[in-house]
């Protein structure tokens, strides 16, 4: 197989899962904007020597994360409650001295600084996303448009002081240069501060053939063990993981300077929990590789069923991960005739790459199809619990994470 090199330590990739060519997931294009997507190989491998899960290409950020990236955290209310609740619990806990200071890496709208603005405690958020940037500023956010790196994390700490507290959530595993995030965090952390991230789990994708998870934005795949020995790299230290049920499973690590704290019982606990299940073994890599396979056969051959038995079958959500989803699986407008979704950046474009339109949420119901596929599946509960009246209507869920199944 081909392989690459680690970006944490160097060490050979040996790439175990190939999705093909896929587009920027989060660009919608026009019909005039189509003719001139942008592409790249989507395929992901282990480094043999720090077991770090990665892509084998890089996307260049500028492509992904420019003025109008369209991901908004507060689109959801789960996400905007599961952040407000981050934001009290470091007041409570990290944020308690005398004139305490947070940085917050990718702070998209502001929906988690908000909470620490309120509480007139000194925060700076880095977004190079200008509009979501803007937005954050509106609520009172203080936000600078640039990307974290060492020299933009330096700049602060002169500015600004030590930082108690650096947060990054579904940020951390978007950036192939991470020597430079963490010689900024280096450069901007406390003596006694925390680093704390949280992104999407390799344990969880692994067990949920969650292969959507896989695109441009998601360089890395984090582990406990990855992690650890990544950190030690920088002379950070793991000393707490806990795991999360947000965005299909994730994990929120948290990192200081070596030796400053003593680990938590979690952390050898997780550690344990992955050597046992192989989770750094290429066999069971490859096994998840031949899973992926297996679903996008199955998936394809019951949205082809349906539509030769004259079912209509819309998209629901236009997520990033389901670019994934229709390029690697083949699906267009012939296989599903819309996306609905409520992002307004959105509707009125096409899906990336197989170009089916996207269409406003009010469209879900005039009327409802026959089947809704949800792309959206990590917010499954939030969602159907919104859309009773389809199920109602005799309208049906197809699902595809862990398997393919219609509810």
């Amino acid at each position: 197989m081909p392989s690459a090199t680690c970006q944490v330590c160097g060490g050979a990739v040996e790439e175990f899962l190939d999705l093909g060519r896929q587009p920027l997931s989060d660009n919608f294009p026009t019909a005039r904007d189509i003719p001139h997507e942008f592409f790249y190989r989507l395929a992901v491998g282990m480094c043999g020597t720090c077991t770090m899960v990665q892509l084998m290409e890089q996307v260049p950020r500028e492509r992904m994360f420019h003025y109008d990236y369209p991901y908004y955290s507060s689109g959801s209310s789960v996400m905007r409650a599961h952040f407000e609740g981050t934001a009290r619990r470091f007041l409570d806990t990290e944020l308690t001295g005398p004139d305490p200071f947070m940085v917050e890496i990718g702070s998209n709208d502001g929906v988690l600084l908000k909470t620490i603005h309120q509480a007139n405690v000194r925060h700076v958020g880095f977004e190079p996303c200008g509009k979501v940037a803007e937005t954050a500023a509106s609520r009172g956010v203080r936000v600078l448009e640039e990307f974290f790196d060492a020299d933009s994390a330096a700049a602060v700490r002169k500015s600004d002081g030590p930082a108690d507290v650096i947060f990054a959530a579904n940020t951390l595993c978007h950036i192939p240069y991470i020597s430079s995030i963490l010689e900024g965090v280096d450069a901007l952390l406390a003596e006694n501060g925390v680093f704390v991230f949280e992104d999407p789990y390799l344990g969880d994708i692994v067990t949920r053939t969650s292969f959507d998870q896989i695109y441009d934005e998601h360089f890395f795949l984090f582990t406990a063990r990855a992690v650890a020995t990544m950190a030690a790299r920088f002379d950070l230290e793991l000393v707490d993981v806990e795991r999360l049920p947000v965005h299909g499973g994730e994990v929120r690590y948290t990192l200081a300077r070596a030796g400053a704290r003593k680990p938590t019982d979690a952390v050898a606990a997780l550690i344990a929990e992955e050597h046992a299940r192989r989770l750094a073994d290429m066999q069971t890599l490859q096994r998840f590789a031949a899973n992926t396979v297996r679903v996008r056969d199955d998936l394809v051959a019951v949205l082809r069923r349906l539509r030769a038995e004259g079912h209509e079958i819309v998209g629901y959500g236009a997520t990033a991960k389901s670019a994934t989803v229709t390029n690697f699986c083949g699906i267009g407008p012939d296989l599903v005739s819309y996306v609905c979704d409520t992002t307004p950046a959105k509707q009125g474009r096409f899906t990336p790459g197989t170009h089916i339109p996207v269409q406003p949420a009010e469209s879900f119901g005039d009327p409802f199809p026959d089947f809704a596929l949800l792309f959206a599946w990590n917010h499954a509960d939030e969602i159907m619990a919104k859309e009773q009246e389809f199920r109602r209507a005799g309208g049906r869920w197809i699902r595809y994470v862990p398997d393919v199944h219609i509810i």
